[in-house]
């Protein structure tokens, strides 16, 4: 069945295969949160993020962009989706 379910975003977010992220968003003044349609009858699997801040330096290969949320501090963050993103040193 497909539907849409909202995650908190961690480093590493377990979904059902396939899912399509539709949105990133702050909630409520708490950490950011993932919405995302997903067929429910797919098995789960883990999804790996990194987020960078402005100005700072990020990889080489930063992985599939997912978007952009600002905390209530002003901080700002860019989340990139880096599933099956190889990384030096990972897997040599």
């Amino acid at each position: 069945m497909q539907t849409i379910y909202k995650y908190d975003l961690k480093e590493t977010v377990l979904m059902p295969e396939g899912a399509e992220i539709l949105s990133l968003q702050m909630q409520g003044g708490s950490d950011p949160r993932l919405w995302a349609k997903v067929d429910t009858s797919r098995p789960q699997v883990a999804r790996r993020f990194e987020w960078y801040e402005t100005g700072h330096p990020i990889s080489d290969n930063p992985g599939l962009y997912v978007g952009t949320v600002q905390t209530r501090i002003g901080l700002v963050f860019h989340v990139f989706d880096v599933t099956g993103v190889a990384r030096k040193g990972e897997g040599e």
